[in-house]
């Protein structure tokens, strides 16, 4: 296995003192510190899960740590994003992360890489690194990593968080499985939301985030019972663990007895997503969609326009569209008939994508007249009205 250190340094005076917790366990003792500190992990992502994984990792005397990222600190990353603080919001998360995590240990190394993960520099990136530590937020990122890993043969430390519920493993050892044996197609594109759109709670990335640094922290020492072959449920809101055992599909097409995926391939294709490249222009009219200033441009002409706003009801407290009506998503299958098929209908979520489902659904079932708020509004308070919040 890839986290086995053969070349070990010495520890100094200093450092013995500063892991001295470590040192008196017989479990990790003197070899196992020293292992830490030859070792090395890449912690793809400064965000949910990254931030507290890479802390823990700098506190333990992990020697080189890489971190991935090319996203700017936001006022809500703050909420669960404990690496940064509030002065770090507008700086590159990166240099916000090596700032922290060098002020927690200054005796290891960081390394940043400030490039989205593609398959052109996965395998480059992915090389060096001991142990990688999959804290990424989408599906073709999250498959990006682990055909990456299976193909160098580096273990991967997942972690996966969404709104109360939490999942870690181990994927990708010699004899243990991978992602893509336990979910061998991604979802349909926009089936599963995102934190931004789903929200999460605060504290849950980081009990995900340390259990991926737990067992990067037993991978390099060669420590306990990782977590190879089991899958880690956490119910947060229940304060409930469960456990399921995976096996080894012997025809999963990366890491099965014959594979069929040799090299990394197009994960946003292979996701059902479509590269920003190959989109084709198209008047808002064509498309479905209006933009804010369009819509706010009708609206200060007449237009008989009727805003619905399909955001769930905590949303609709935070900011609204003026002269909007609030039918959530889930509901608009069965409350469709209060509106009237031959009015021109805008509907509009937080960013755009349960709107276009409920464009779509309305659609279907005979509504000739209805566009999806481009952006939701995030992008009307972005373009139109600044004094709302934003969330």
């Amino acid at each position: 296995m890839t986290t086995i250190v053969d070349t070990l340094p010495e520890l100094t005076n200093d450092e013995v003192k500063r892991y001295s917790r470590h040192l008196i366990m017989p479990e990790v003792g003197m070899e196992g510190q020293r292992r830490l500190k030859a070792g090395s992990v890449l912690c793809i992502g400064a965000g949910g899960l990254g931030s507290p994984a890479a802390m823990y990792l700098a506190a333990a005397g992990v020697g080189r740590i890489g971190v991935i990222d090319f996203d700017v600190v936001d006022f809500s990353n703050l909420q669960r994003q404990i690496i940064h603080g509030t002065s770090d919001v507008g700086r590159s998360k990166l240099a916000s992360a090596k700032d922290r995590l060098l002020e927690i240990n200054p005796h290891i190394e960081v390394e940043t890489f400030e490039a989205a993960l593609t398959s052109e520099n996965a395998l480059e990136l992915f090389e060096p690194y001991n142990v990688i530590l999959d804290g990424t937020d989408n599906f073709p990122t999250r498959y990006l990593t682990n055909d990456a890993c299976v193909l160098l043969g580096k273990p991967n430390a997942y972690g996966s968080i969404f709104r109360f519920e939490g999942q870690a493993s181990v994927f990708a050892t010699k004899d243990g499985p991978c992602y893509r044996c336990l979910y061998p197609e991604p979802p349909p594109p926009g089936l599963v939301p995102s934190c931004a759109e789903g929200g999460v709670l605060g504290v849950l990335p980081g009990v995900i985030g340390v259990i991926q640094a737990t067992e990067a922290l037993k991978l390099i020492t060669r420590i306990g019972e990782p977590l190879i072959g089991r899958f880690l449920i956490y119910d947060a809101l229940r304060m409930r663990f469960r456990e399921l055992k995976l096996r080894k599909d012997p025809d999963c097409p990366v890491c099965g007895t014959h594979p069929t995926v040799t090299k990394l391939i197009d994960y946003e294709q292979f996701c059902g997503l479509h590269p920003a490249a190959e989109t084709v222009t198209v008047s808002p009219i064509t498309s479905g969609e209006i933009t804010a200033e369009e819509l706010k441009s009708r609206l200060d002409r007449g237009d008989a326009l009727r805003i619905v706003d399909v955001r769930e009801p905590n949303e609709f407290q935070i900011n609204r569209i003026p002269g909007s009506e609030l039918i959530p998503l889930g509901d608009v299958p069965r409350r469709y008939a209060e509106l009237d098929p031959d009015q021109e209908i805008v509907v509009h979520c937080k960013m755009g994508g349960r709107s276009a489902k409920a464009a779509d659904f309305l659609r279907s079932v005979g509504f000739k007249r209805v566009l999806n708020l481009k952006g939701g509004v995030l992008d009307w308070i972005d373009k139109v009205d600044p004094t709302q919040p934003k969330y």
